[in-house]
């Protein structure tokens, strides 16, 4: 699945990303160049280059970081041919369908225009593969030793995403088929471990999706669909075909801003702070006490003790020289021990971002447990 080595070469795809919120893929091409708002960059400049590395313009004045493919930012940087889905439900619906390694699934997903008696005929229908969002992700899923069967209604998206499984080193995980799956059904039975329908009218394929899965062990079935009425019908047919275990979903993706702030200083280290308010309060209530009892000595007393207090200041030298009085500054020298620097700890905050991403579909999740063989009757049971 793509290139696994640790640098870039020639033929190679990799995500260019500009912004957390603009990347793009890229075939590298030697002799071409690569043109965005951050700059001019030759394809010649990526070759050799560690997937991940940080390249600059040819100017110097911009950059952009060149990384290695993966399904989440193939997600974020494929070429939209239809609609497709997104991390936060295909994680979702990778788990509750329990694809593994090793798993073999059958996928109908986003496509074309198809009219159909359900609805008008001017609604645009999606049967098939779509832009193989969904189909990279599980592709890495299932890996070698699994089958992702892939339906796809309109034939040139069907070519394209042929092509683009073939390039991306899929070929032997991804059977792409050109077919409509709610008349013809899937070409497979009793093979499917799972199913997953992203159709306008997915119960007009519960059955044949039945017909696909295994009946010697349990199987799974997911219904992508954005309107409540659609859910309702495709949980009908469910009900009708044998499904149990029938359970409605809504993902919906809560951001979360994180930074880091200084850490509040500990308990014992604010009780000393306290405790010396408290002291500095106390001398400076012991002065007041002292000057206001100074204050109603008599006058006498008040001047003896004053001039005791002149007399007891020592002279300053005199310069020999001019024989005028020298200022002498007291010096005090602090013998306390340099503090060391420290590095102030930090705790992580996180704030919700008030702009959460909307509705997509629910996810309509189903369960076909495997039938009693033909000669159960026969089977004797000890008491």
């Amino acid at each position: 699945m793509w290139s696994t080595a640790r640098d870039i070469a020639d033929g190679d795809t990799v995500i260019i990303w500009l912004t957390r919120d603009l990347v793009q893929p890229l075939l590298v091409t030697a002799g071409k160049e690569f043109n965005s708002k951050f700059g001019t960059y030759r394809h010649s400049d990526f070759i050799g280059l560690a997937f991940g590395s940080k390249v600059g313009s040819r100017t110097g004045k911009g950059f952009i970081h060149v990384l290695r493919p993966t399904p989440e930012l193939w997600t974020l940087a494929l070429p939209h041919r239809t609609q497709i889905l997104y991390i936060a439900d295909i994680s979702l619906i990778v788990s509750y369908l329990d694809i593994r390694a090793g798993s073999k699934v059958i996928e109908a997903g986003p496509c074309a225009s198809v009219e159909s008696s359900s609805f008008p005929t001017t609604t645009k229908h999606r049967v098939g593969t779509g832009s193989g969002s969904f189909s990279h992700s599980v592709a890495r899923t299932i890996g070698p030793s699994g089958r992702l069967w892939s339906y796809e209604f309109h034939e040139a998206r069907a070519k394209k995403a042929s092509d683009e499984f073939s390039r991306h080193g899929l070929a032997e995980i991804i059977t792409l088929t050109h077919q409509n799956v709610c008349k013809d059904g899937f070409n497979v039975t009793d093979e499917a471990d799972s199913v997953f329908l992203d159709l306008p009218a997915p119960w007009d394929a519960v059955p044949h999706a039945k017909q696909a899965l295994r009946k010697d062990r349990t199987t799974r079935i997911c219904c992508f669909s954005p309107c409540m009425e659609q859910v309702l019908r495709t949980v009908s047919a469910l009900n009708e075909t044998g499904f149990s275990d029938i359970t409605m979903y809504e993902t919906l993706v809560r951001l979360q801003d994180v930074s880091q702030i200084p850490a509040p200083p500990p308990v014992s280290e604010i009780t000393e702070k306290l405790k010396k308010v408290e002291a500095v309060r106390e001398d400076k209530r012991q002065r007041q006490i002292a000057a206001g009892q100074r204050s109603h000595e008599p006058h006498g007393e008040k001047r003896k003790r004053t001039e005791d207090l002149t007399d007891e200041e020592p002279t300053p030298p005199e310069d020999p020289n001019s024989g005028k009085r020298l200022k002498v500054a007291a010096v005090e020298v602090d013998m306390s021990p340099t503090p060391t620097m420290s590095v102030t700890p930090k705790v992580s905050l996180s704030k919700v971002v008030p702009e959460v991403r909307g509705h997509t579909s629910y996810l309509t999740f189903a369960t076909l447990f495997p039938s009693l063989p033909t000669n159960a009757s026969n089977i004797q049971i000890d008491s």
